[in-house]
């Protein structure tokens, strides 16, 4: 097929949109303080537009990548787009917090469809020997998503209003569409008997454990309503995620279809990747709240301004990734995500040595730069490491496992640093006014000049905890075994057939030829 010959495109039309689902991840968190004031609600309800987002966006994602296998993957990617294109739009739209959270609800399920997406197609049009450069790519617009929403938030509400972070979505995902319309090729489709029970299990595991993560601090750790606590819902959803793997060892063990092939988790890199990429995902949601407080509360930093503390980071995250998606074809990627998993964590620990009240704003360009660095090694490298040894037809299942596992890292490290925050707080500053919450004292600015150093060093102990994750990770990616040979990747034919006729064995041939062009 004449597009699948060009697997460049298809990948970056997919980037546009995967870059703009990521972005909405963080972008509202500088415009909280906005919505609050033009919805006229308080704090606990506009945390929600967050949470529900997340929420959305997690639970599903192991399902929708088996879906992906099923009905194609560009199928899925489209329906997704429509989804969160439509909603972004209802979100601007929206007239009160609670139609807004409903909107962010609808837009994280949009997300969950796409997002698995995009891994399937790079591990299926790029042969294993030739994905370094394609993985890059994809950790690029990861790790540049995270970085740019805060700055491109701040400049919007600063600039035109909340609305505008939304409205912002619709023409790029027009575009979006057209391009993914035009070069992405229709994949081959698996028919498969669909798992209702693992469906079921799964979702409703993830739901539990997700949302009694994410609300803990939110209900102080304790009652939600009645007898409904939130450890009693983390321990039901551990509960049922555990009868979920089971059900899916019985059923694979029985030779039917489960909706997560366990066999997965044979493959060395798969499950080492997985445990890197939750301490990951822990990581970058975890550190940049306890800066951006101090940025904005001890320094009087503007949102924007705090975000553009960003920037080094950012511009080496997406000059250098590239060129270490190149490199990693050519060797062994696990020095490459140790090396950046170390340097992330070297960064975090410099930064919290300088968190006090009198280090000079520009000083913290330093740091920066070497999160840069550190993300070019690793949002690659460790994806590549990953997936590198699955077959096309578990692509699906495989990227659904992967993404799943970053946001879940991501939900553990929200919930555990807002914690720490507060803990760290209530030790560092015993004469805080009337016990003010963090929240409120960032979005005031009022915070008294005799508290700024008790302020600044809980941030900076705040820190440690991310530091100290992602040093584990590194540690674990000491362990990545050496890619296996790729020689006859997908050449062998298959009963199943692409969505538009094409026998798989001629498609897959075609897309390993044509990466090679």
């Amino acid at each position: 097929m004449e597009n699948v010959a060009k697997p460049w495109p298809a990948l970056w039309s997919l980037v546009v949109g995967f870059f703009m689902i990521l972005i909405d991840t963080t972008i509202v968190s500088v415009a909280n303080p906005r919505i609050m004031e033009g919805l006229n609600t308080d704090i606990n309800a506009v945390i929600w537009v967050t949470s529900a987002y997340l929420l959305a966006y997690a639970v599903p994602l192991l399902i929708t990548g088996r879906l992906g296998d099923r009905f194609g993957p560009k199928n899925l990617y489209l329906i997704g787009l429509v989804v969160f294109t439509l909603a972004s739009l209802w979100c601007g739209l929206s007239g009160n917090v609670t139609m807004l959270i409903a909107a962010r609800a609808v837009q994280g399920f949009g997300a969950a469809m796409m997002t698995p997406q995009t891994m399937a197609v790079i591990t299926r049009i790029f042969p294993p020997d030739r994905r370094g450069a394609a993985m890059g790519l994809w950790g690029a617009t990861a790790g540049m998503a995270v970085l740019v929403g805060p700055i491109l938030g701040g400049v919007l509400v600063d600039g035109l209003g909340w609305e505008w972070i939304f409205f912002v979505n619709v023409p790029i995902g027009i575009v979006a569409f057209i391009l993914v319309t035009r070069f992405v090729p229709k994949l081959t489709t698996h028919s498969h008997t669909f798992d209702i029970p693992g469906v079921v299990l799964s979702a409703l595991g993830m739901f539990l454990l997700v949302f009694g993560i994410q609300e803990g601090q939110t209900y102080k750790w304790g009652v939600v309503t009645g007898f409904i606590t939130v450890w009693g819902l983390i321990i039901a959803g551990l509960v049922v995620l555990a009868l979920f793997v089971a059900w899916q060892w019985r059923l694979e063990r029985r030779g039917g279809e489960p909706l997560l092939p366990l066999g997965l988790f044979k493959d060395r890199n798969f499950s080492l990747g997985n445990s890197t990429i939750m301490a990951v995902g822990f990581t970058v949601t975890a550190f940049p709240l306890p800066t951006i407080f101090y940025y904005q509360v001890v320094r009087g930093l503007t949102p924007t301004q705090s975000a553009l503390l960003m920037i080094p980071m950012a511009v080496i995250s997406g000059g250098l990734a590239p060129v270490v998606g190149k490199l990693i074809d050519r060797a062994n990627p696990r020095w490459f995500a140790a090396f950046g998993l170390v340097c992330l964590s070297g960064a975090l620990f410099w930064t919290a040595s300088m968190l006090n009240p009198d280090t000079p704003i520009w000083m913290f360009l330093l740091p920066s730069a070497l999160q840069g660095v550190a993300n070019a090694f690793i949002w690659g490298p460790v994806s590549n490491a990953t997936t590198r040894n699955l077959e096309p037809r578990q692509a699906g299942a495989g990227s659904g496992v992967f993404n799943t596992t970053r946001q879940v890292g991501a939900v553990l490290g929200s919930a555990a640093i807002a914690a720490l925050i507060q803990a760290r707080l209530a030790a560092e500053l015993p004469a805080a006014p009337a016990g003010a919450p963090v929240g409120e004292a960032s979005m005031t600015g009022t915070l008294p000049e005799f508290l700024h150093a008790g302020f600044s060093t809980a941030m900076s102990q705040s820190i440690l905890l991310p530091a100290c994750a992602i040093l584990l990770g590194a540690v674990i990616a000491l362990f990545f075994a050496k890619p296996k040979s790729v020689d006859g990747w997908g050449s062998k034919p298959t009963a199943a057939r692409t969505d538009t006729g094409v026998p798989s064995a001629d498609l897959a041939s075609g897309s390993g030829n044509a990466a090679r062009q």
